[in-house]
């Protein structure tokens, strides 16, 4: 298995963009966190390490995003499960070319993943129009009133408000904790 330092290394391949950086740190940090909160905290770095790379073709190749990540896994020797996982993220969506990613999240891990980068991005995008710029002073139903606003990122895919609201629940409140 690849571990934390060379995954991390593999993203900074593909990834300059700080905010991509942040981005990914912050959904390994999440699925770690998940991994123990759900009995897998033998398996947390592993979590962790899909969580890092899960957008590793994003910045670069923003119109095959979860289409050119096996190429790019693959390079770095990552395992076809870790590559599985990463591209399942992508599940429904319909990419720049017309390409509607077929990858199924199967594993508890992989549906976990799927919904954690959608959260994690409508946090950050929240904590963005925060005075702060942060998370920090944040609470839940301050974020919860961002979400309801129609203004509010106008540009997140539809597939996000079902996983969103049926993450709301328990266990993403009590990461907040």
């Amino acid at each position: 298995m690849i571990t934390r330092d060379e995954a991390f290394t593999l993203l900074k391949k593909y990834n300059k963009d700080s905010f991509h950086i942040q981005h990914a740190l912050t959904v390994e940090a999440v699925m770690k966190w998940y991994a123990e909160e759900l009995g897998y905290g033998e398996n947390a770095e592993y979590w962790g390490i899909v969580g890092l790379l899960h957008d590793i073709d994003f910045e670069i190749y923003p119109d095959e995003h979860c289409l050119k990540a096996p190429e790019l896994l693959a390079a770095g020797g990552v395992s076809e499960d870790i590559i599985h996982a990463v591209c399942s993220h992508g599940y429904g969506i319909t990419v720049g070319n017309g390409t509607t990613i077929e990858v199924e999240p199967i594993h508890e891990m992989e549906k976990v993943l799927f919904a954690a980068d959608e959260l994690t991005g409508l946090i950050g995008a929240a904590a963005l129009m925060r005075p702060s710029k942060s998370t920090k002073d944040m609470e839940l139903k301050s974020l919860k009133k961002k979400y309801k606003s129609k203004g509010f990122a106008p540009g997140a895919p539809e597939r996000s408000s079902s996983v969103v609201r049926s993450s709301w629940a328990g266990s993403w409140t009590n990461f907040w904790r």
